[in-house]
């Protein structure tokens, strides 16, 4: 009950200064145009609390999910009825001007929310995740140009970067190189491509990487090190496969370890691990011949009735080969399953207690966003690596609302184009999220630190802004729409054709509505 109701604080919390901020807008530039407001309301429906002020009565209404403020005359429907000397305090009598500016005053105050978050963050100091590469693959272009999987991004072009908005300054610019860092060393790469097809490539790339754990035939992990004395949690698998080719390994077991890395105990018997590099080999197949494998090829759990819980696979098994061909991570077999013909069933190895052990299973097709997949029902035991922080902060003030402004900017962008693949269909509609999305978003970033809070806060509020352009009846952009119209037109919209597009708005909002409730929902149950 407690969780809650914190959560329900922490939304409201979360989202009423967004909408107040939204309202504000709207309020001021219309005053300031002297148009009278007859109410201003932060949420819908019954008022739970009111008083009046002047001409405007403000309120607190039961349903939390929005706001609204209300303008004498703003009724383009009905504006005979109003009388000669109250025109000039009337929104619908504005030269269209001042209609503009006082319905795009709520977006623009959204925006300039999410760039002073920004700047107030700026100046506090912000503790950000390293710029990593995910894995990339021999076949991929980053790799020609000599990045490997796990390589920290610090410089391009000689600049140092700390974050995407750092990357976004570069705009449509041509980057010639980057700096990259490794466990090693620091190298200078020439890449010379342009700016937009390096953040397009950069973000293709998964930064999920794995911990340096490995499993024996009999289950028991091991820490994997390049020192005989120290452990560096920090180094991925995918690193050392591209990076530490002949060099000696050693390996600790584990005998107490935790996911958050803060109860770990190692063994202090630590001994050299058994391979000897060839140039035709790869680092995980010399693994596997070595009797190891990766921590992500334990299954962690198995779907009831699923095909590997009926051919008699166990949690705790540790994955070796498809159809005798050697595994090297929980990915690989994903795309091995893909490969199999539909009606044929396929051998898979398992380690457990020491002992090989074969089956014969047939996995089963499952279809998700109209694409057929094949699955067995095994969980991964994946440990993924933790990204590393650094604490960061503008030399001036002056950077500070620089970067604040790239980052505003750049948010505003990846919002456009996200509703962009939604409208191509790049993107699935269940990415949609509701209310409820925003609450559980609102909810893991208070309880990660009331830094993300806040940036979540501004992503959100540059998300209310964008949003609320769309060139759809009923919302902001729909009359500043109308507004266009009326200039190209040199007259106003026909009272019919205002009549059908507001009920065309409602009913879109109505529709979008419904479908941000059910993917929530879905994404509940």
């Amino acid at each position: 009950m407690f969780n809650y109701l914190q959560a329900i604080i922490i939304f409201i919390l979360f989202l009423g200064p967004l909408i107040f901020f939204h309202e504000l807008g709207h309020f001021l530039v219309a005053r300031l145009f002297g148009v009278r407001v007859e109410v201003f309301s932060l949420g819908f429906g019954p008022k739970l609390l009111k008083f009046k002020k002047g001409f405007t009565e403000y309120a607190i209404s039961l349903i939390p999910l929005g706001g609204y403020v209300k303008m004498f005359g703003d009724d383009p429907l009905n504006k005979e009825g109003i009388r000669e000397e109250d025109k000039k305090y009337s929104f619908v009598y504005q030269g269209k001007l001042a209609r503009f500016w006082i319905i795009f005053g709520g977006p623009l105050a959204n925006f300039l929310l999410a760039y002073f978050i920004f700047v107030s963050l700026l100046l506090v100091g912000e503790r950000l995740p390293e710029i990593r590469f995910g894995m990339v693959t021999e076949e991929s272009q980053f790799y020609t140009y000599g990045i490997r999987s796990g390589d920290i991004l610090r410089k391009i072009n000689g600049k140092e970067v700390v974050s995407p908005s750092d990357m976004m300054l570069e705009g449509k610019n041509k980057i010639e190189t980057i700096t990259v860092e490794r466990l090693i060393e620091t190298k200078v790469l020439p890449i010379n491509i342009q700016a937009e097809t390096f953040f397009s490539e950069f973000g293709q790339y998964s930064p999920v990487l794995r911990k340096p754990i490995l499993l024996d035939k009999s289950g028991k992990s091991y820490v994997l090190s390049l020192h005989e004395k120290e452990v560096n949690w920090k180094i991925s698998l995918e690193a050392v496969a591209q990076n530490f080719t002949h060099y000696d390994f050693y390996i600790f077991p584990i005998e107490k370890f935790d996911e958050n890395e803060s109860n770990i105990k190692l063994g202090s018997e630590y001994k050299k691990l058994p391979i000897t590099w060839t140039n035709s080999q790869n680092f995980f197949e010399l693994l596997s011949n070595a009797g190891y494998k990766a921590m992500d090829l334990r299954i962690k759990n198995i779907m009831m009735n699923s095909p590997a819980d009926i051919a008699g696979f166990k949690a705790g098994d540790v994955l070796v080969s498809v159809n005798g061909e050697q595994l090297y991570s929980f990915e690989h077999l994903k795309l091995k399953l893909q490969t199999i013909e539909n009606s044929k069933p396929l051998l898979l190895a398992v380690w457990r207690n020491e002992e090989l052990i074969t089956k014969s299973i047939k996995p089963e097709i499952v279809k998700a966003d109209g694409k057929e997949s094949k699955r067995i029902g095994v969980e991964s035991n994946m440990q993924i690596l933790s990204a590393n922080y650094i604490f960061t902060k503008p030399s001036s003030v002056i950077e500070a609302l620089q970067r604040a402004f790239s980052k505003t900017i750049g948010s505003i962008t990846a919002v456009t184009d996200g509703f962009k693949k939604l409208v191509t269909k790049e993107v699935s509609l269940k990415s949609v999220g509701g209310p409820i999305a925003i609450a559980q978003a609102a909810t893991e970033s208070f309880n990660t630190s009331l830094s993300y809070f806040f940036q979540i806060m501004a992503l959100i509020s540059v998300n209310l802004g964008v949003i609320n352009l769309f060139p759809i009846p009923i919302l902001d952009g729909g009359h500043l729409m109308f507004i266009f119209i009326e200039i190209f037109n040199r007259g106003p919209v026909s009272r019919r054709k205002l009549e059908i597009a507001q009920q065309f708005g409602l009913s879109f909002l109505l529709l979008l509505m419904v479908l941000a409730l059910f993917n929530d929902f879905s994404r509940i149950f």
